[in-house]
């Protein structure tokens, strides 16, 4: 019989809790943050969650300020392309772990203090640049489409290159060079990297936003 486990349990909180729903959301998604789901994972039961949060709903924003707080925002001063280029690489590193995150963002983001600093920090940083509000709200919600289509793109990448073709025995051979552009880019795919396009993006939107500062 296997020793009886007698190292102390840490005490129930709504900090531990928060921080389950996230571990649970990265292995398994979203759809799989059930309250006994959590309570599973904490090691009680699940009515013992609600002593310390009211429902799932508090949960859910709860775990949104967890990784909105992971995001650099900018700094006082920043000059704003080098803090939008910051903000933005932190920003797809952090949804990169956990891109569940990405439809609560939209649904939940402006509801607790630290998204709320968030928010208003990265505005602030365009207004002080000179974006007028609207130019400021624009840019911000072309900078984060950028990110949250990059990050849902990765995502959706094979995990491995070095799974098996499907045979293609009952199909006619392909021959390339009927494709000589896609050939010509396969050519590049040693140098290829998702961090280098990801950043080719992001450079091409804040140079096209630097006009837009200087107009207002």
């Amino acid at each position: 019989m296997p020793p009886e486990d007698t190292s102390p349990r840490l005490p129930l909180s709504k900090e531990r809790i928060l921080q389950a729903a996230v571990d649970v959301s990265d292995r398994d998604g979203l759809a799989a943050l059930t309250m006994r789901r959590l309570g599973a994972e904490l090691g009680v039961e699940a009515m013992s969650l609600y002593k310390h949060v009211a429902n799932k709903e508090e949960i859910l924003d709860g775990i949104v300020e967890l990784v909105v707080g992971e995001i650099e925002i900018p700094s006082d001063g920043a000059p704003w392309k080098e803090a939008m280029r910051r903000r933005a690489i932190s920003a797809r590193e952090v949804l990169s772990r956990h891109s569940w995150a990405i439809g609560l963002l939209e649904t939940r983001g402006s509801k607790e203090r630290t998204a709320l600093r968030y928010l208003d920090a990265i505005l602030g940083n365009l207004r002080s640049a000179g974006f007028s509000i609207e130019n400021a709200a624009h840019a911000f919600w072309l900078l984060d489409s950028y990110v949250y289509g990059h990050v849902i793109q990765e995502s959706s990448l094979p995990m491995s290159t070095s799974e098996e073709a499907p045979t293609r025995s009952k199909r006619e051979p392909i021959n390339m060079n009927d494709y000589p552009h896609l050939v010509e880019v396969y050519a590049l795919s040693a140098a290829f990297s998702l961090d280098g396009e990801f950043e080719f993006g992001l450079d091409l939107i804040l140079n096209a936003l630097g006009p837009i500062a200087t107009s207002g």
